[in-house]
């Protein structure tokens, strides 16, 4: 299956789930009543509801906050949004207070400061792999 007609099955779970038929009129309607921009056409929510297309940001985050579904899930879908979670958790779990401070740091310098830190992390790391290695 594709991006596409992945992101209109789960669009048309999450209407069902927020009590709303799955027709193109009722998302016509409701959506259009809860954004700010330019209204959506009856054919431009047809091609979401049929996986054709997939709205912009500014309008899945209209979507996400109607239906009560993280954008992300939305969008991607809830495999995505965990796996995105593990990620945070584990580079949560690891890093030191010392290491954040250090994190945080090297945010702050300007990009060619943080080009020369990257690049000298990066050689350490090479070394001590080869070195473990026997290289």
């Amino acid at each position: 299956m594709n991006e596409k007609l992945e992101f209109a099955e789960r669009l048309r779970e999450a209407m069902t789930r927020a009590g709303y038929a799955a027709r193109p009129s009722v998302l016509e309607r409701e959506f259009n009543t809860r954004y700010w921009g330019a209204s959506v056409t009856l054919q431009a929510v047809s091609r979401w509801l049929n996986g054709q297309a997939i709205p912009s940001q500014d309008k899945l985050q209209t979507l996400a906050e109607w239906l009560k579904v993280e954008p992300q899930v939305l969008r991607f879908g809830e495999r995505v949004a965990l796996s995105v979670q593990e990620h945070r958790q584990r580079w949560e779990e690891k890093l030191s207070y010392q290491e954040r401070e250090t994190v945080d740091a090297f945010l702050q310098l300007p990009a060619p400061q943080r080009k020369l830190i990257r690049e000298v992390i990066l050689t350490f790391a090479k070394v001590h792999k080869d070195a473990d290695s026997g290289v």
